[in-house]
C-alpha cells in the first residue's frame, strides 16, 4: 500500500487517525487555516500546509488516499468550491477518499433507530448543508468516495469533565431525548480499517453501541469525579443559545451494524461509561 495521506482540514478526528498512521511510516500532509495551527500540527510528525492559500491541486493528483474533514460553510462545501476540477481529474487514479459527515443528515426520528438507508430529513441548517455536501461529492464520477456519518464526538480534551469541574455543566432534560456518540479513537480505528479495505461508494454510520440521554452522561461524569451531580433543568426552562437548542431538535438512535459487518470494526469504547472512564484514567492515572 502507498502510505501517503492528504488530510484536508486536519482537525480533531484526523489528528487521531494520524496518531495511528505516523508510527507505521505513513507520510501525512495536513492542512489548517492558520499558521499557528500548522506549526503545532508539524510537531506531531506530519507535514503541514496553510489552506485556503496553498495550491492543493498537485497533491490531489499525487496522493492515493485523501481525507476530507472540512465541513460546509454558508456557500457550500469549501473544498469542492475551489478544487472540484482537481478531484474530477484525479478520480480515476485515486485509491481512497474519506468524507467526514454527520448523523445530523437523518434529522429527527423521535428516538427511533436509523441506519444508512434511512431517509435524509435534516431538521437543522447544518444538517441540510451536510446532505448537499454529500450529494456534491457523490456526483463526481469515479471518485472512490467513502462517507462516514459521525455521531457526537468526544474524547481527550473534548468531553464533559472540564464543565463538571468548573460547575458549568447542565443536565438539560427533554422527555424522550437521546443521542448517539462516538469516541475519537473509534473514528480513527474505523478510518484506518477503511483505508486498508476500500469499498468505493460506501456510507457508514460511526457511533457506539449505547445511545443515551445527555443528562445521563453529565451525571456519570460527575460521579467519576466525585462531584455533585448537577440538578436537572427542564428543556422548556433552560436558557440556551440557538446553536445549543438546535441539538435538541433531533432525537434518534443510530445503528452501526454495516461497518461492523463490512470492515470488522468494533468500538473500543462501546458506551459512554467506558469512554469516560478511559478519559479520566488517562488524565489521572491514579483514578482519583
Amino acid at each position: 500500500m502507498n502510505k501517503q495521506l492528504l488530510s484536508i482540514g486536519h482537525g480533531y478526528s484526523a489528528q487521531a487517525l494520524a496518531r495511528r498512521l505516523v508510527p507505521q511510516g505513513w507520510r501525512i500532509v495536513g492542512t489548517s487555516r492558520s499558521a499557528e495551527k500548522c506549526e503545532a500540527l508539524a510537531a506531531t510528525g506530519i507535514e503541514t500546509l496553510q489552506w485556503p492559500g496553498a495550491d492543493l491541486a498537485p497533491l490531489i493528483a499525487q496522493f492515493p488516499n485523501i481525507l476530507i474533514s472540512a465541513g460546509p460553510g454558508p456557500d457550500g462545501d469549501p473544498v469542492l468550491a475551489e478544487l472540484d476540477g482537481a478531484f474530477a481529474a484525479a478520480a480515476p487514479d485515486m485509491r481512497w477518499l474519506g468524507y467526514l459527515s454527520t448523523t445530523g443528515v437523518y434529522g429527527d426520528h423521535a428516538g427511533d433507530w436509523v441506519d444508512e438507508d434511512a431517509p435524509l430529513t435534516p431538521a437543522t441548517k447544518r444538517g441540510r448543508a451536510r446532505v448537499e455536501a454529500e450529494a456534491a461529492w457523490q456526483a463526481i464520477a469515479q471518485l472512490p468516495l467513502h462517507i462516514f456519518r459521525l455521531a457526537g464526538i468526544y474524547g481527550p480534551e473534548r468531553g464533559p469533565f472540564a464543565k463538571v469541574r468548573r460547575g458549568t455543566a447542565r443536565r438539560i432534560i427533554k422527555d424522550g431525548q437521546v443521542f448517539s456518540r462516538i469516541h475519537v479513537d473509534d473514528i480513527a480505528q474505523a478510518l484506518e480499517l477503511s483505508i486498508a479495505s476500500p469499498n468505493p461508494g460506501a456510507v457508514y454510520n460511526l457511533c457506539d453501541d449505547d445511545p443515551a440521554p445527555p443528562q445521563d452522561v453529565i451525571a456519570y461524569a460527575a460521579e467519576l469525579l466525585g462531584l455533585p451531580v448537577p440538578p436537572g433543568i427542564p428543556f422548556e426552562e433552560a436558557e440556551m443559545t440557538p446553536m445549543a437548542r438546535s441539538f435538541y431538535a433531533e432525537s434518534k438512535r443510530v445503528r452501526n451494524d454495516r461497518i461492523k459487518a463490512e470492515l470488522g470494526w468494533s468500538p473500543i469504547y462501546a458506551d459512554y461509561r467506558s469512554g469516560l472512564n478511559a478519559m479520566k484514567n488517562q488524565a489521572d492515572p491514579s483514578g482519583e
